[in-house]
């Protein structure tokens, strides 16, 4: 991907249905790299972010909350990770 033609991007959310919040993840799966259980971490084209933007206002319901935080290239470099930098892998909880 072509850096200089891209955006770093940071994408939170939460939903109180599984179902959506499953639906935002897997979306978001498309689109960058899982970091923290609901944050993504995207670098993406003009094109991509409305594309994102359109599919997660599809998906989500006025009790949830996306977040996207757009940060420039200096921002990006001063990311500080602590601890595990490992990618978060999808668990899925079945209540009864």
């Amino acid at each position: 991907m072509d850096i200089m033609n891209t955006q770093f991007l940071i994408v939170s959310y939460d939903s109180p249905s599984n179902r959506r919040r499953y639906k935002m993840m897997k979306t978001l799966e498309g689109f960058g790299m899982r970091v923290q259980y609901s944050v993504f971490e995207c670098n993406l084209k003009p094109k991509q972010i409305d594309d994102l933007r359109r599919r997660l206002i599809k998906l989500i319901d006025r009790e949830d909350s996306v977040r996207l935080y757009f940060l420039g290239a200096e921002d990006v470099k001063r990311i500080e990770r602590l601890g595990d930098e490992r990618r978060v892998e999808e668990r899925i909880f079945i209540l009864t």
